[in-house]
């Protein structure tokens, strides 16, 4: 089978941890120093279900409530890695609003999207519980994970599920089967 390229965003509130998860599997490390994210991408090669793949994984600036969304994270993605901090409520609410500006921006309703709540270490100084997150999640249809990039918990995870998420899509189904309804489109 020839490998399959991939491009994958990962957008959240600022210091939410997004290069943090992106480094740590890339490249196997954990950056403790904080520098604002303008924009990283990094390559990795995987293999899932037998399959080859190329990642592509777009780093992003962190976004806020008033930022515009950049139309480049809506062509070419085929995946979105949405990430918030388990101790920071703010970067909740930003999460929603890129989820909604991302809807806005690609037209489509059913959208590959992982929810990753970040910062699962930190225990001590949560501020939202692990079922905020998933009714979040459940709401969009997603699929909700919480991680921790310091300790590597979950890391892995999120990539390989976003990934088989986006596969799924791709065969046009969520369970990889077709809905049985066929398309009377035709365009001439």
């Amino acid at each position: 089978m020839p490998m399959k390229q991939r491009r994958i965003a990962v957008l959240g509130f600022r210091s939410v941890g997004k290069s943090s998860l992106t480094i740590q599997f890339v490249d196997g490390q954990f950056v403790d120093s904080y520098e604002p994210t303008i924009e990283n991408t990094f390559n990795k090669n995987l293999k899932l279900r037998g399959q080859e793949y190329q990642l592509t994984l777009v780093d992003t600036a962190g976004q806020d409530e008033y930022s515009i969304f950049p139309t480049q994270y809506s062509m070419d993605i085929h995946g979105y890695v949405l990430v918030y901090s388990i101790t920071d409520p703010r970067s909740l609410e930003v999460v929603q609003i890129i989820y909604d500006k991302l809807l806005d921006m690609t037209g489509k309703v059913n959208v590959p999207i992982v929810l990753v709540g970040n910062k699962k270490d930190l225990q001590t100084e949560r501020k939202i519980s692990q079922e905020q997150g998933k009714k979040l999640a459940d709401s969009w249809k997603a699929i909700f994970l919480e991680a921790s990039a310091k300790n590597n918990d979950s890391v892995t995870d999120i990539f390989n599920t976003i990934l088989g998420h986006i596969e799924k899509a791709d065969s046009g189904g969520s369970n990889g089967q077709s809905s049985g309804k066929e398309s009377n489109c035709v365009i001439s």
